[in-house]
């Protein structure tokens, strides 16, 4: 996959790479932003590929009205049998399949058609079988059967749906893949009538109980965990379970964790998390460097966590450098991140980044501006189609229809 080239971010086409929703507004009264949809769909732009772009650039395709003829060219491009790569058709896979959601029908088409023919068939298969609609999946049960081995029919088909009822009938190896043997228990190591100690000592050992005497130790919220963490991490194999612990600690890990990030530990990002999700005032200048540091070196996932603490706190400080991020960031998943923060600390501020991400990729910023945005203008009836659009996420519709129903503020 070559590296993604993200435009600036005050650009147009900047905007549209990231899914911002100002660009979503203004897109059908900007010459050429069809061509530019038409880009970001095929150099996927996303900094993390679980970010949400898909039903944002379908809908752009949707409201201006765009052709679905360069989709498919993209997607039986001859590169697409000479060097596969599914980096390079995944996005469009997903776009298609949520025009299929937005009532584009024709785009079932080339959707099963590359699930018979292309490079990256297996994405454009579960896109249909997500779809649920025997029709749109006729035959391909065949594809199914003849191409995925076992693991992958697993995968595709170990959901309930009309799909998965209607190929298992015809297919034992769907029908066995839709009722798969039930593994049998494995409990874990007996370590209830264990000492902390004797648990602190099992954790500095190695093999299969270390992880689980770290989570035994974090389940008792014994402060053992503390001195484990200093003594370990950042060491490996362990560090996720032993953040984890001391997250489980709760209040009880806030002296250590100050006294983590005041030094710069090498693991003063656990202290970070503690100081977020526990904290009080006096840790509003660790949590807002932190986030500042991250965002001059563009670790965008790691700003999350401070933003959280920051707007938990409600921390009027942190305003600037969210509003930073909001316009910035690489990463779409950061803005819901910032978009509850700013909420939480001054609603008024807040407000027109509520419009603009009523339009946003993100089904968590989405939902966050339709319980929150004042009902006056075009949100009112942004609100309506996001209450009614079947291709909308279900949390999303849910907020919409209770901020129109409540008709609050």
């Amino acid at each position: 996959m070559t590296d993604i080239v993200l435009h600036p971010a005050e650009s147009l086409h900047g905007r549209l790479q990231r899914g911002r929703g100002c660009a979503a507004r203004r897109a059908a009264g900007t010459p050429g932003t069809g061509e530019l949809v038409y880009d970001c769909v095929f150099h996927d732009p996303r900094w993390d590929t679980l970010e949400d772009r898909g039903l944002y650039y379908a809908r752009l395709i949707c409201d201006l009205e765009l052709g679905l003829g360069p989709l498919v060219a993209h997607l039986f491009d001859p590169v697409d049998h000479d060097d596969p790569d599914e980096d390079r058709t995944n996005l469009t896979v997903d776009v298609l399949a949520r025009l299929v959601r937005l009532g584009r029908l024709e785009a079932a088409v080339p959707l099963r058609r590359y699930a018979r023919e292309g490079g990256n068939w297996y994405a454009a298969l579960a896109e249909l079988v997500e779809l649920d609609d025997p029709t749109l999946a006729e035959g391909l049960d065949e594809v199914a059967a003849a191409r995925c081995d076992d693991h992958e029919l697993a995968w595709l088909c170990g959901v309930d749906g009309a799909v998965t009822r209607k190929w298992a009938a015809r297919h034992p190896r769907i029908a066995a893949a839709r009722r798969p043997d039930v593994r049998p228990h494995e409990p874990r190591a007996a370590l209830s009538g264990r000492t902390d100690d004797d648990l602190a000592a099992l954790a500095r050992g190695h093999g299969e109980e270390v992880t689980a005497a770290i989570l035994e130790l974090g389940r008792r919220r014994s402060p053992l965990v503390l001195d484990l963490a200093e003594e370990l991490l950042p060491g490996g194999a362990h560090d996720g379970p032993l953040c984890r612990a001391v997250r489980d600690l709760g209040a009880r890990a806030l002296p250590r964790a100050r006294e983590w990030t005041a030094e710069c530990r090498s693991y003063q990002d656990v202290g970070i998390d503690v100081l977020a999700a526990h904290g009080t005032d006096r840790d509003v200048p660790p949590l807002l460097e932190a986030l500042e540091t991250c965002l001059a070196d563009e670790d965008w996932d790691l700003a999350a966590v401070p933003a959280d603490g920051l707007g938990r706190l409600r921390s009027r400080r942190a305003i600037p450098p969210l509003l930073h991020a909001w316009e910035h960031s690489a990463s779409s998943g950061l803005r819901v991140h910032v978009l509850g923060a700013l909420t939480a600390i001054d609603p008024h501020i807040a407000e027109p980044y509520l419009l603009e991400a009523l339009w946003d990729c993100e089904d968590g910023a989405r939902r966050i501006a339709a319980g929150a945005v004042p009902l006056e203008g075009e949100a009112r009836d942004r609100l309506r189609r996001l209450r009614h659009e079947d291709a909308e996420e279900p949390c999303v519709r849910s907020a919409a229809a209770g901020r129109l129903v409540g008709g609050r503020r």
